[in-house]
């Protein structure tokens, strides 16, 4: 079995991570969690996608705040 198979990212772009993070926490809550100034002045999807490319620590954030709230170990 693949290390890919166990990746529960795997297949998930980072803008539906951001998008559905933005729609269940909205932007605010998003900002407390991952404390970047692109989600807390003017955000938009398109340029946090931005800024998450260039810098691989809020992305890893990001992603580990995707799997706590929508793949919660059981």
């Amino acid at each position: 079995m693949s290390m890919t198979a166990k990746d529960p990212l795997h297949g998930v772009t980072l803008q539906a991570i951001l998008t559905a993070l933005v729609e269940r926490i909205g932007w605010d809550g998003l900002a407390r969690q991952v404390d970047v100034r692109c989600f807390k002045h003017e955000p938009s999807i398109k340029s946090s996608l931005t800024f998450l490319r260039k810098t691989p620590w809020a992305r890893t954030k990001v992603e580990q705040l995707y799997l706590q709230q929508f793949h919660q170990q059981k």
